[in-house]
Formats: structure tokens, C-alpha cells, sequence
């Protein structure tokens, strides 16, 4: 069997990097584009299974550029993960930038777009084409204060749903992971955000966090990792046009 050619988005940390780590130790070849190229080098440097190229997702000509280059430097196309995103500043919508309400749609909308119809032709030519769209908790939820964010995820479910029914005669499927609160240093920095905000503590935040999901706990990025491989795989060949939370039983948008 030859291994998987996987393309993934925002891959230099994170959830990015992690779910890079699940598919080369699944025997993938991978390649990662991010816009921050010091963590692209540091990525590359902890494997020889990969190669990687600066991308702002922001830049359709940059996309343009660099998803032709994946391609070739693959030698094809089987899986696309489209994890690049942006969270957009907190603020209810009548106080919202309209700059940086535009900022999210572009990076998390139109890059997202405009990648995957461009891989879309190579996808179409494999023997098992996947495409992989991080959605979010808040794809699920109304999000008081992130509007940016919860209409770019909210649209990301309905871009999987429409991809999942053009593409099924041949053989591409489509699916959504929508993450809960992911631990590891971006969480931390929301809760003690919030903490300042409104003057307890950050223990306090995080019970209060932990207060609206059966499990207590935080999501694994590796455990989102591990959901995106298992999409990709033959063992998920008859799942598509799937949202598929990640969130400890998350009952509400904190």
C-alpha cells in the first residue's frame, strides 16, 4: 500500500501540529504550510517525512502558489486538512472591527475555499480522497462576543456538507471535527483573560469552563489528531458529510 499523500493547513503548532504528527506516524508524506516559517523549520527539523512552505492563508495568490507546489512535491493528493484559522477578537457585534470581522472570514473562509478547490482535481484522481474541515464548538453554538468566529465555523459545516455531496461519485469524503476547549497554552491565555475581565481567579474561570461539559477536562490535541487519521483511513470509508465534536460532552458555548 503506498502511503498517504496528506496536505495539512496552519500545521507549524498546535492542533496543526499535531494532527502532522498522527499522519507521519501513520507512514504518511506530508506537507505543511503556515505562515509562520520559524515554526515550520522547527518542525522540520524533528522529521525527514515531511517538507513544508511558508503560506498566508490571508494571500489567494499564495495559496495559489504553494497548493500546486504540495502537489507536486507529493507526487499526488489524498488528504486535505483544512485546520488554518483565526479567532478574531472578542467584542459583541455592535462594537465589532469590520476590518477584523473581514480578517476572520478571509483566513478562515476564503483561504479555506480557495485551498480546497484547488485540490479538489487531485483529490479526485486518488484511490481514497479525504478532506478534513476544522470546524469548532463553536459551529455547534450562538458564541456571545466571537461572532467572527462562530459564523466563520458555522459556514465552514455548511462548506462540508455542500463538498460531501458534489464530491461522493468520486469516492471523496468530506467530514468536520469540531473541537471543545483545547488544552495547552492558547486556553490558558483565554482563561486568564477572562480572569482580569472579571476579577476572579483563574482557578475560578476554569471550574466555571469546566461547568458546561460532563467531562472534566480539556481536549487532547492528539486526541483530534488521532479522529483526523481515522477519517482519512480505510477504516472510515463509509464516513462523509459528518460533524463530529470533540468537546467532553460540551453543553453550551462558554
Amino acid at each position: 500500500m503506498h502511503p498517504q499523500k496528506v496536505l495539512v493547513t496552519a500545521g507549524a503548532s498546535g492542533v496543526g501540529r499535531e494532527i502532522v504528527r498522527g499522519f507521519e506516524n501513520n507512514g504518511a508524506k506530508v506537507f505543511v504550510v503556515d505562515v509562520d516559517a520559524n515554526g515550520l523549520s522547527t518542525l522540520a527539523t524533528e522529521t525527514s517525512n515531511i517538507e513544508t512552505a511558508v503560506c498566508d492563508m490571508a494571500s489567494r495568490a499564495d495559496i495559489e502558489r504553494v497548493v500546486p507546489d504540495a502537489v507536486r512535491a507529493l507526487g499526488g493528493l489524498d488528504v486535505l486538512v483544512n485546520n488554518a484559522g483565526i479567532s478574531g477578537p472578542t467584542s459583541s457585534v455592535e462594537n465589532y472591527d469590520p476590518e477584523a470581522w473581514e480578517a476572520v472570514m478571509q483566513i478562515n473562509l476564503n483561504g479555506t475555499f480557495n485551498v480546497t478547490r484547488l485540490a479538489i482535481p487531485h483529490l479526485k484522481r486518488s484511490r481514497a480522497g479525504s478532506i478534513i474541515v476544522m470546524s469548532s464548538v463553536a459551529g455547534r453554538f450562538g458564541y456571545p462576543n466571537r461572532s467572527a468566529y462562530s459564523v466563520s465555523k458555522w459556514g465552514l459545516i455548511g462548506f462540508t456538507k455542500t463538498l460531501s455531496r458534489e464530491l461522493g461519485e468520486f469516492g471523496v469524503r468530506v467530514n468536520a471535527i469540531l473541537p471543545g476547549a483545547v488544552a495547552g497554552e492558547r486556553i490558558e491565555k483565554v482563561l486568564e483573560g477572562r480572569a482580569r475581565a472579571s476579577g476572579r481567579s483563574v482557578d475560578e474561570e476554569r471550574q466555571d469552563a469546566m461547568s458546561i461539559q460532563s467531562l472534566q477536562r480539556f481536549v487532547d490535541p492528539r486526541d483530534i489528531a488521532a479522529m483526523a487519521v481515522f477519517l482519512a483511513s480505510d477504516a472510515g470509508k463509509s464516513i462523509s458529510g459528518q460533524l463530529l465534536p470533540i468537546d467532553n460532552d460540551m453543553q453550551k458555548a462558554s
